[in-house]
């Protein structure tokens, strides 16, 4: 049976199953857990939490207070899954939380996957507060939290390359307009689309060089192992299993494991096969620099004229980051450089940009943030730029800001 109690009712044996408040406030990644020590206790009353759900067909119970009179619920439709409403914030106010969050998805993840190495059951019930953490800074600001999880270091890149796609994959389902049932499990599905990879030796996954044909063979057999994963999790969403399976489809057929094509493939399959590529080469792996998001998108194009994507929904997800991604290197009319720091609501060809560089003198100058889309701006930008044809490093820390 659940019961709300306070923090002060607390007591070692209890088993907590959820802590009421924020996610980003729990001091533990887990959301249910027994309160074995009382050492788990301060740490909730350190964080400020003031209330818990028990379990106490699980753990000690508290004394129960005279029952309150029975008031008959009003009958009202269910509208379905909610997300809590947010308000739209700036880069710079969304940073430092987006920031806090990638830290803590990070060590949910790897806690998550590494159960997974290990043969267990994949634990979802840790995945969820995740996830709708996740889409609340998407949907605060959709450049912070996408900017800063393609920074990733490359030993991270696993786990680090789900919270990306989870990120994406839920803003592709906001730009595309599905309720929010349908984000929150898009979202859910980028989590868990690569799970598969922790049935493959770390020795490759991590491997420098080239992949021998062996092991590539037994890379792309990652998406049939995690399916396999998750079909013995609980509650684990059909669309969850089915981009797990098919996020590496291609709609000319060529893809795997399947070889699907066309209409065969679902619509979020193809909406995780546009994501996980688009952070895939975008970060820095083991084995090679990520691409600028410019570019990379660009390149993206091609590939979906090609026939590896969906056009429609390419074309939705370049909405989602602008055809200049926050963190790309664009030259101005003005013989400026700068990185773009923020898309504008009015044109994907306005953002904002923080200039730091003049082509002109060959020097670093005052860094400046404009507004492309302002009114009184008159600069437009010119061309994509290459950091090290200019021999400039470290150009992130120019959108990041504080975070950085």
């Amino acid at each position: 049976m659940l019961k709300k109690v306070t923090v002060e009712q607390l007591q070692p044996g209890m088993y907590v199953q959820e802590l009421c408040g924020s996610w980003l406030e729990n001091p533990f990644w887990s959301k249910s857990f027994l309160l074995d020590v009382p050492a788990k206790i301060d740490k909730i009353r350190a964080a400020g939490l003031r209330e818990a759900w028990i379990d106490t067909s699980k753990g000690l119970d508290v004394e129960a207070p005279a029952p309150p009179p029975v008031v008959e619920p009003v009958q009202q439709a269910d509208p379905g899954f909610q997300f809590a409403p947010v308000q739209a914030l700036g880069m710079e106010d969304e940073l430092g939380r987006a920031a806090k969050l990638v830290n803590k998805s990070r060590q949910a993840v790897v806690s998550m996957f590494t159960e997974a190495r290990m043969g267990n059951v994949v634990n979802l019930a840790s995945a969820a507060p995740l996830v709708e953490e996740i889409a609340s800074s998407v949907m605060r600001n959709p450049g912070a939290l996408i900017g800063l999880a393609r920074l990733k270091e490359a030993d991270d890149y696993t786990y680090m390359h789900s919270v990306a796609v989870c990120a994406l994959m839920i803003a592709l389902a906001r730009q595309l307009g599905l309720d929010d049932e349908q984000v929150r499990d898009a979202g859910m599905a980028g989590l868990l689309h690569d799970v598969g990879k922790m049935a493959i030796p770390l020795a490759i996954l991590n491997k420098p060089g080239r992949l021998s044909e062996i092991e590539f063979s037994e890379v792309q057999g990652h998406p049939r192992a995690g399916y396999k994963m998750l079909l013995d999790a609980v509650g684990v969403s059909p669309i969850a299993l089915d981009v797990c399976l098919h996020h590496h489809e291609k709609m000319d057929g060529s893809g795997y494991p399947d070889r699907l094509a066309g209409e065969q493939i679902s619509q979020f399959a193809r909406m995780g096969a546009i994501c996980d590529v688009y952070d895939a080469i975008t970060s820095n792996r083991p084995y090679k620099e990520g691409w600028c998001p410019a570019d990379s998108l660009r390149k993206m194009a091609e590939w979906g004229r090609a026939g590896h994507f969906d056009q429609t929904m390419f074309a939705a997800f370049v909405k989602c980051l602008g055809i200049y991604p926050v963190g790309t290197l664009v030259r101005l009319k003005s013989d400026r450089l700068g990185v773009v720091v923020e898309q504008s609501t009015k044109s994907l060809l306005m953002p904002k940009v923080r200039v730091f560089f003049s082509a002109r003198s060959q020097a670093y100058i005052a860094p400046l943030l404009l507004d492309l889309a302002s009114p009184g701006e008159r600069d437009q930008i010119a061309s994509r730029e290459d950091a090290k044809k200019w021999g400039l490093d470290d150009i992130d820390k120019y959108w990041l800001g504080g975070a950085y």
